[in-house]
C-alpha cells in the first residue's frame, strides 16, 4: 500500500523526543516517538501512568507548559512543526481540539456552561455573531446529551459526568481538523459515552477529523478503529494498525499488560 501525500496526513511524528527544562542532556520524558496519522484516522496512545502519554499529547496540541520542549525530532500538525511553529503557534491551537486530562474539573467557575462552551470563539472574537454562537452551543450541548437549561448553569451546579461533556464540547467548538484527548470518556456512563465515540466518529466521517486519544481501555480502542501506540517510560514499545496486531519492540512483550490495564 501506498503511503497517504502530505495533503492526506493530519500529524507526522519523526523520532520526536521531549524534555522538562529541556538544556543538554536534560531527562527525556519521551523519547523516539514516530507516527503517522492520517486525516480522517484515529489513534490510541496507551501505557501506564507516568509513560508520558499526556506530556506526548500536550505537544501536539500546542498546549504544552512552558518547561517542557522538544528535544529532538518534530511532528508536524496539519502542517504545522510543533518544535519551531513560530507564528503559527495559535493556528495550530486553532485547528486542534485539546481536551486535557480531567478536563471538566478544571472549568472556569466563572462562566456558565454556555459561555465555558463559546470560550474558544469569544477569546478570538469578541463581535461574533450571538444568535449563530448560541445555536452552536445549543447544538452541542444536544449532542452530548445535556439539556438545554444547563446552559445557564456554573460548573458546581453540575455533576462530574457532566462537566466532562461540557469540556468535551468545549473543545470541539471550533470544529477542529485534530482532536487530542487525554481520558475524554472519564465519569461518562455508557449511553453518554456512546454519544461521545459518535460525536468523534461524525466528524471523522463527514468532516475528515483526526483523533488522538489517550486511554488504556481497550474497548475504547476497538470501538473506535484506532491505530495503537504503547508507550513505556516515555520509550514506544509497542504499535499496531489495530489493537490485535500490535507489534512489540524487544523487552516490550511483557508488558501487555500495561496496554489493557
Amino acid at each position: 500500500m501506498a503511503p497517504p501525500r502530505d495533503d492526506d496526513v493530519a500529524i507526522h511524528s519523526r523520532d520526536l523526543s521531549l524534555a522538562w527544562n529541556p538544556r543538554p542532556g536534560a531527562l527525556r520524558v519521551v523519547e523516539g516517538v514516530s507516527f503517522l496519522l492520517p486525516r480522517a484516522g484515529t489513534l490510541a496512545i496507551m501505557g501506564a501512568t507516568g509513560s508520558g502519554k499526556s506530556s506526548l499529547l500536550t505537544v501536539l496540541a500546542g498546549q504544552a507548559p512552558a518547561d517542557l520542549g522538544v528535544v529532538g525530532g518534530d511532528a508536524v500538525v496539519e502542517g504545522i512543526s510543533v518544535r519551531h511553529p513560530g507564528r503559527k503557534h495559535r493556528v495550530l491551537t486553532y485547528v486542534a481540539g485539546y481536551l486535557p486530562q480531567s478536563a471538566g474539573a478544571k472549568l472556569p467557575a466563572r462562566l456558565t456552561v454556555s459561555e465555558t462552551i463559546a470560550e474558544p470563539v469569544t477569546s478570538r472574537d469578541r463581535r461574533v455573531n450571538q444568535r449563530a454562537l448560541s445555536i452552536r452551543v445549543a447544538a452541542l450541548l444536544d449532542e452530548m446529551m445535556l439539556p438545554l437549561g444547563a446552559a445557564a448553569k456554573y460548573p458546581y451546579e453540575l455533576s462530574a459526568g457532566m462537566r466532562q461533556r461540557v469540556a468535551f464540547a468545549r473543545a470541539l467548538m471550533l470544529q477542529p481538523k485534530v482532536f487530542l484527548a487525554d481520558e475524554p470518556f472519564a465519569n461518562m456512563d455508557i449511553e453518554v459515552r456512546r454519544a461521545a465515540h459518535d460525536a468523534i466518529r461524525r466528524r471523522r466521517d463527514d468532516a475528515g477529523m483526526a483523533s488522538v486519544i489517550v486511554t488504556n481501555e481497550e474497548d475504547v480502542a476497538r470501538d473506535l478503529d484506532a491505530q495503537v501506540l504503547v508507550l513505556r517510560g516515555g520509550h514506544p514499545v509497542a504499535a499496531g494498525r489495530h489493537l490485535d496486531d500490535l507489534l512489540w519492540t524487544p523487552g516490550g512483550a511483557d508488558d501487555r499488560r500495561h496496554a489493557a490495564s
